[in-house]
């Protein structure tokens, strides 16, 4: 028990306070002086709790965040490493022009390359800077992990042999004429 202060004592000697109050009120100056005061108000604490709650919500989006750019930038490079193992060497004299974006691209293949993705057995992937002809079941893994990479498919479904010029008059008018078999852009 600490020692009792002369206020105290002579509170005591008066019979003003009983010495169970003068313990009672030496114990909360103690506690005082250790920092260990008694609990704060109910406002007090429910604020404190909210905030806390508030805080922990907060630290959990910022995680869901940082898991989700995560897992996307994983799939990118799992794209990236299935174009890189699966890819299909090609080479040859006769240029393939695509599009990618609002640009006209070229790639030297050969015949039989040209025949495949025509057919819709090779597709195109972007390669970093370059471009990459991938066969149909590899690029179907890379189309489900970053399906931006795809640039050509000529097999996917879906896809409309017919180009159409975005005028319903036109597009009647023009298919009445042929495209050449031997027609090559």
């Amino acid at each position: 028990m600490a020692k009792p202060n002369a206020l105290q004592e002579q509170l005591l000697k008066a019979g003003l306070a009983k010495k169970s109050q003068a313990s009672a009120a030496a114990r909360e100056q103690a506690k005082a002086r250790q920092g260990k005061a008694p609990a704060a108000s109910a406002e007090i604490q429910r604020e404190a709790e909210r905030a806390r709650l508030e805080k922990v919500e907060r630290d959990r989006a910022l995680a869901a965040e940082r898991n989700a750019a995560t897992r996307a930038t994983e799939r990118r490079a799992q794209a990236r490493q299935i174009v890189q193992d699966h890819a299909v060497p090609h080479a040859g004299d006769s240029e393939y022009r695509f599009t990618h974006g609002e640009v006209i691209r070229t790639l030297l293949i050969d015949p039989s390359l040209r025949k495949a993705l025509s057919g819709g057995a090779l597709v195109i992937v972007a390669a970093g800077e370059s471009y990459a002809l991938l066969p149909r079941a590899a690029a179907e893994k890379v189309r489900e992990r970053a399906p931006e990479l795809i640039v050509v498919d000529h097999g996917q479904a879906g896809e409309t042999s017919v180009a159409s010029t975005g005028n319903a008059e036109d597009d009647a008018y023009y298919a009445q004429f042929q495209i050449p078999d031997d027609l090559v852009w």
